[in-house]
């Protein structure tokens, strides 16, 4: 397997000890991932870290690892998704690492709580280092085949759920696949349509078909899930060569590369081999182009749902019509002849595609290597899943990435791994775990989708997490990895290690901050800096100092090399907790009670729709509809008043049946606390964005 630390600059991955196959050598495993994409890649790798013996099934081995649409990795949101996912020994973020051509840390004029770690991507790399991973994970097996349908028995007397899922069956393969859990992660695979133009054809990417009807079907017809419709695009990729750079401006990367993992002080790139990015802008006639060729374009016509935050240029062009927009000419590798023009998709004819490039500055001659198409597929209301991603009405069935109606690589592979995990838990007879919204993006994003639902592609942002500044991109592994590795089982000895000893190393140079305390006239003179105020009557402490902005840890170091030189490793991670210490404290009681809500857990079985509780009709419908898992997901509900959480809390907690039935948790929540909710309005959760898959 590849080095965890990239200290030495190898070039050439190692030959892995492969396990992949066009043909199945065993019919019974743990756990079966189906489909090989970022969400697939990171559920299979779990499972079989947990110690789940798993299959990876997937259409063509050559693909795993692919970056279907765009060469990039992280961004505001997106960046804390991939830190998390490595945090939890996932794949994205080291390959990254090993991938990356031009690295930039996004949002750096605000604080270090939203700033955005991302790298644009070398893509054959990318593909290399996960196929690489994979092929050499213990217990994970990969073979190239096609999943028909799913196998559905009756289910486990005394668990929640209407059906089993038992194992797969496979196209060409005469003997059913058994299984414990199977993991679905279709991504735009599930009844595939493609678009260009006026022309449709089957497809869930350029090249591949789509997955088998017959698996749409179990979902719909045996399983009853609601199932919808969204859409997505990506543009056309670009011959080089034929684009005038000088026309557009320059985008360098960061002098020095940030690695996306914790286990890597480097990155595979030196800093000066780094590729720039150019940015150039649409002009009237893009917006000409686009309005002379509505008739001709099929995808746009539709009403399916597109992502809002990265629509096609049609779209763009139509909602906001006169108006200048972005196009990022980004590169494909180092050695790729391409380019990728991010915020160009589109789903045009080809000639009009070509056409309305050339009207952008830098692109009158450009080529097309590669059109851009539109893509159409089905997704699972997501609402119909438990925070561990199982679906409730079928024991053994995990969903992750776009089948549950998400956008990007990065919210894919955070459900993968987590849904992974717990496939492997249930394989071997553990408990499902979930991760809280408190303590991770990941928590976010799956309490985001299980509890309110899509209209739309979901994609993460910052402002989606009430306690961004205590889920920082730079303290992940402290938040995430002794979890893993404690409770989950999914992260290695190693980097637990490795863990300690940076919290270990984080505590002693705060304590050392703590230790030293002068004057603000004599800091003033031993830093030669005019920051401090001479004002300031109270001695300061170090830990004070460092709060301002021009001085630095480095700073210290140098001042007093004896106390502070041996945390210099440390020296970003150390302004940063000391710029948000006072303010993460504050936080810690809202994030109490909010934990406190997710650990009474609401009785699965409940009969919303006659419960005894002063609860209205709609009231009443949506928990119907929703079933949500915790009192704390039921109060990010849509349509959840303060006073229907307080009846509800009575209910499960001092009615003879609801005390019998609601599980075991902190159950001491007075009615006083929610009483003040009522007072204040709701808190948790704006509903304006917060719809549920209700017009499926």
């Amino acid at each position: 397997m590849l080095a965890r630390r990239l200290l030495i600059r190898t070039h050439v991955l190692p030959l892995p000890h492969s396990r992949a196959s066009s043909v199945l050598t065993r019919h019974k495993y743990d756990v079966i991932v189906v489909g090989g994409g970022h969400a697939g890649t990171e559920a299979a790798a779990a499972a079989a870290r947990v110690g789940a013996e798993t299959l990876l099934i997937t259409q063509k081995i050559q693909t795993i690892g692919a970056l279907s649409c765009n060469p990039s990795l992280g961004g505001v949101g997106k960046g804390q998704l991939v830190r998390e996912v490595d945090a939890l020994d996932g794949l994205m973020g080291r390959a990254g690492d090993w991938a990356g051509v031009h690295f930039s840390m996004l949002n750096r004029s605000k604080g270090p709580a939203v700033w955005g770690p991302r790298a644009q991507l070398d893509r054959g790399r990318y593909r290399e280092f996960i196929q690489s991973e994979l092929l050499s994970t213990p217990r994970l097996t990969v073979v190239e085949g096609s999943v028909e349908q799913l196998l559905v028995s009756e289910p486990d007397a005394g668990r929640p759920g209407k059906h089993r899922v038992t194992g797969v069956c496979m196209a060409g393969v005469n003997e059913d696949v058994q299984c414990t859990s199977v993991v679905l992660t279709t991504g735009t695979f599930l009844s595939g349509a493609l678009f260009m133009g006026q022309t449709m054809s089957p497809g869930g990417r350029m090249g591949d078909p789509p997955s088998s009807a017959g698996l749409s079907h179990t979902l719909r017809e045996v399983l009853g899930l609601t199932v919808g419709r969204l859409r997505t695009g990506t543009p056309p990729r670009i011959v080089k060569d034929t684009v005038d750079l000088s026309l557009a401006t320059i985008q360098p990367p960061d002098k020095q590369p940030t690695p996306f993992s914790y286990m890597n002080t480097h990155t595979r790139v030196q800093p000066e081999e780094q590729l720039p990015c150019y940015l150039t802008y649409t002009t009237p006639g893009v917006d000409r182009v686009v309005r002379e060729s509505i008739h001709l374009n099929t995808h746009i016509q539709q009403d399916t749902k597109g992502p809002r935050y990265c629509p096609s240029i049609e779209s763009r062009v139509l909602r906001f019509p006169g108006r200048r927009h972005q196009v990022w000419l980004e590169p494909e590798g180092l050695t790729s002849d391409l380019l990728y023009p991010q915020g160009l998709s589109m789903t045009m004819p080809p000639e009009l595609q070509l056409r309305l490039l050339r009207e952008i500055p830098a692109l009158e001659r450009v080529e097309i290597r590669t059109p851009g198409y539109g893509v159409q597929y089905d997704f699972v209301c997501p609402t119909q899943l438990f925070p561990s991603l199982q679906v409730k009405k079928a024991q053994g069935l995990f969903l992750a990435g776009q089948i549950n109606g998400t956008t990007g690589y990065e919210e894919a592979a955070a459900q993968g791994l987590w849904a992974g995990v717990n496939a492997g838990r249930a394989a071997l007879s553990l408990p499902a775990l979930s991760l809280s919204r408190t303590e991770s993006y990941i928590g976010v994003l799956i309490d985001d989708l299980v509890s309110r639902g899509v209209t739309e592609p979901y994609r993460m942002f910052t402002s989606r997490a009430e306690f961004r500044t205590s889920l920082r991109p730079d303290n992940a592994d402290l938040r995430l990895t002794p979890k893993g590795f404690e409770e989950a089982g999914c992260v290695s000895a190693k980097r637990y290690r490795e863990v300690r000893r940076v919290g270990e190393g984080l505590n002693e140079g705060l304590a050392a901050l703590q230790s030293v305390s002068m004057s603000a006239t004599r800091w003033r003179d031993t830093l030669d800096v005019t920051c401090i105020s001479e004002a300031k009557s109270t001695p300061l402490s170090a830990e004070d100092v460092l709060q301002y902005k021009d001085v630095s840890f480095e700073m210290l170091a140098t001042a007093l090399p004896e106390v502070f030189s041996p945390y210099m490793e440390f020296a970003q991670r150390l302004k940063i907790e000391v710029l948000y210490r006072s303010h993460c404290e504050r936080q810690k009681k809202e994030m109490e009670r909010i934990q406190e809500e997710e650990s009474l857990q609401l009785p699965q079985d409940l009969d919303y729709l006659s419960l005894p509780a002063s609860l209205s009709q709609e009231v009443r419908e949506i928990l119907d509809r929703v079933r949500p898992h915790t009192l704390g997901a039921a109060t990010r509900l849509p349509g959840m008043t303060p006073a229907a959480i307080v009846h509800l809390l009575y209910y499960v907690t001092k009615a003879p049946h609801g005390g019998r039935n609601a599980a075991r948790g902190s159950t001491n929540l007075g009615s006083k606390q929610f009483q003040n909710e009522e007072n204040r309005g709701n808190v948790h959760h704006n509903n304006a964005d917060a719809k549920l898959c209700t017009n499926i």
